[in-house]
């Protein structure tokens, strides 16, 4: 039998991994309150020194590799955010790093994982694509592969920032959370229904190529071609042998939205304009979804900033 997601993980996660990651922020957010006739409060993700929450996830799991495993040296894929998160941490623990990304992932990100002193081997037109090579590379050299998001020790990690949110707003209603492959949200709502059940989880994901979404729908996970989208964090599979994120999700998710490429466009405006800060497509479609929400009024409502690893060229188009 596996390894279970517990909340003494989650507890472990978080006194693991401090002094990789920071505690974050959560903003009251005046102008969005105003608009939609809630209590808005945003998570800033995106103040993590690696512009992501992927963070969290990656350091729990690569502090608790054996000596042994370390020196193998490890892989991963990803569509940018989980690679930047896996190479920042490998850096500082000494841990050779290859990331595998697909030509899909923005020049911004390859360039940070440069920077950072990482491997790269770009192959294919998704996830998918670069996941069989990583894969390959676990086979042909012996690298531990540290999943983005299938795996216990990762969405513990990302589960810490359920621990800050009670922390800091111990009336939350509701989380709006980002859904891709499922770590942010499954680590966060597992968290914090186990302190509190009725706390409404919403999962966002962008309308193209959504495939938690659709695999919710269907009952299992499938595979989808991926297109364009402002939110291309939230790009890439659930894996053919998912074993933790799709249940999980399945028993943790309340509401799975989509949210247009329109209203994402303009969560990273609204942003901008309002907060002075530049996040990307995936953080943004919270924001969207808040901006166009009708609901009932008087919530006390936390939605996760994921990111800030946006391309220049999207931005200077948008502007």
């Amino acid at each position: 039998m596996g390894e279970a997601l517990t909340m003494r993980e989650v507890w472990k996660a978080n006194h693991r991994i401090q002094g990789i990651i920071d505690q974050t922020p959560l903003l009251f957010s005046e102008p969005l309150s105003e608009r939609t006739g809630n209590h808005i409060y945003l998570k800033l993700e995106n103040c993590q020194p690696t512009g992501a929450f992927k963070l969290r996830g990656a350091a729990n799991k690569l502090l608790s590799l054996t000596a042994q495993e370390r020196k193998k040296g490890v892989t991963t894929f990803s569509t940018g955010n989980h690679g930047i998160a896996v190479a920042y941490v490998a850096k500082q623990l000494d841990i050779e790093a290859t990331i595998c990304i697909s030509n899909r992932v923005p020049k911004e990100k390859v360039n940070r994982l440069r920077r950072l002193g990482a491997h790269v081997k770009k192959v294919g037109e998704n996830q998918d694509d670069a996941e069989a090579y990583c894969y390959g590379l676990e086979k042909k050299q012996g690298l531990f592969v540290i999943k983005p998001f299938d795996d216990i020790k990762v969405i513990a990690g990302q589960g810490t920032i359920g621990l800050e949110i009670m922390h800091q707003c111990p009336d939350v209603d509701q989380v709006v959370i980002p859904l891709s492959g499922g770590g942010l949200l499954t680590g966060i709502a597992f968290t914090l229904k186990s302190m509190i059940p009725e706390i409404h989880i919403q999962g966002v994901s962008m309308e193209a190529s959504a495939v938690m979404h659709e695999s919710l729908k269907k009952g299992t996970p499938i595979t989808m071609k991926e297109t364009e989208t402002l939110a291309d964090s939230l790009l890439g599979g659930l894996g053919p042998k998912n074993q933790h994120t799709f249940p999980l999700t399945q028993q943790y998710l309340d509401e799975s939205l989509l949210v247009s490429e329109e209203m994402i466009e303009k969560g990273i405006l609204f942003m901008m304009e309002f907060h002075k800060m530049i996040i990307e497509g995936a953080a943004a479609a919270g924001i969207g979804k808040v901006l166009k929400d009708t609901q009932a009024k008087g919530r006390n409502v936390v939605i996760i900033v994921s990111g800030n690893n946006i391309d220049h060229a999207t931005i200077q188009q948008l502007i």
